[in-house]
């Protein structure tokens, strides 16, 4: 029993170390992805100098320097709240719709044959290509900007949720009902807590849809935003301005995917203990 417990110790003691040293798993991602980083700014610096892009594209110390201008004299940050703002009203609703859909189709397959069809059909639609529809339904204010926002991340995230709540594995549900369950403790008790990680990936693929479609949804006569600064700047040739504005989604969009991944770790811990 010694030498077993020993033994046990010893094959566990390397991944403990692991895992708190610096140049374990988690500090080798972030260093990887430093250098990912140091890698696209090489590469943008020598297009830039090169005039590969017909010597219109700017190094980025210019765009640097011209978002700091931005930020100091134009007001960027209120346009990023801007911005932020109506992804979070757009995903929130979009996902918190598309909860029971998802739930639903999943849980009955002859809903899911009837209306999967009509899902894919509309995912695929490109939301600018409603602009014109919703300003005739909605007018131009924000709830036609937001409205852009919503359906893109609805049908992103009903697709995410149903995929992966029909994939849950049976075995759960079987062994709920041996052990007396109905349908109802069934579905509460073992698939809304097996479905808590498809939820979060459902919120991280809408979230990322909404960025992408945020430039669209502003060219619904928005004065302000991430979206109406690009369009704006575009409009004069300002092309270092288009370049902090691309710059900002991405820096906003991959901020709020980190913090999500954060809250995902946190709220499915009880998962990873249970899966060891």
């Amino acid at each position: 029993m010694t030498v077993t417990a020993s033994a046990e110790e010893a094959a566990t003691a390397p991944r403990r170390r692991d895992k708190s040293r610096p140049g374990g798993p988690r500090g080798a991602r972030v260093g990887y992805g430093l250098l990912g980083v140091a890698v696209l700014l090489v590469g943008w610096h020598l297009a830039a100098v090169l005039e590969l892009g017909g010597g219109l594209t700017p190094t980025p110390w210019t765009v640097a320097t011209t978002l700091w201008t931005r930020l100091t004299e134009h007001n960027l940050v209120f346009d990023v709240r801007v911005s932020v703002t109506r992804v979070l009203i757009g995903v929130a609703i979009g996902c918190f719709a598309a909860l029971p859909v998802g739930f639903l189709l999943a849980w009955y397959p002859r809903l899911r044959a009837m209306f999967e069809p009509l899902v894919n059909f509309f995912r695929a639609l490109p939301p600018i290509a409603l602009i014109p529809l919703v300003i005739a339904y909605f007018g131009i204010g924000e709830a036609a900007r937001v409205s852009i926002l919503v359906y893109a991340s609805f049908f992103a995230a009903v697709v995410v949720l149903y995929e992966g709540i029909a994939g849950i594995d049976p075995l759960f549900v079987r062994a709920a009902r041996v052990l007396g369950a109905n349908s109802w403790e069934v579905f509460v008790k073992t698939v809304v807590p097996a479905s808590i990680p498809h939820f979060f990936t459902a919120l991280r693929v809408a979230l990322g849809v909404s960025w992408a479609t945020v430039v669209a949804a502003e060219l619904i006569a928005a004065e302000r935003g991430l979206g109406a600064v690009i369009q704006d700047a575009g409009a004069f040739f300002n092309i270092p301005v288009v370049y902090v504005g691309i710059v900002m989604i991405g820096v906003c969009a991959l901020v709020m995917d980190y913090v999500l991944k954060l809250i995902q770790r946190r709220t499915t811990r009880w998962q990873e203990k249970t899966s060891r």
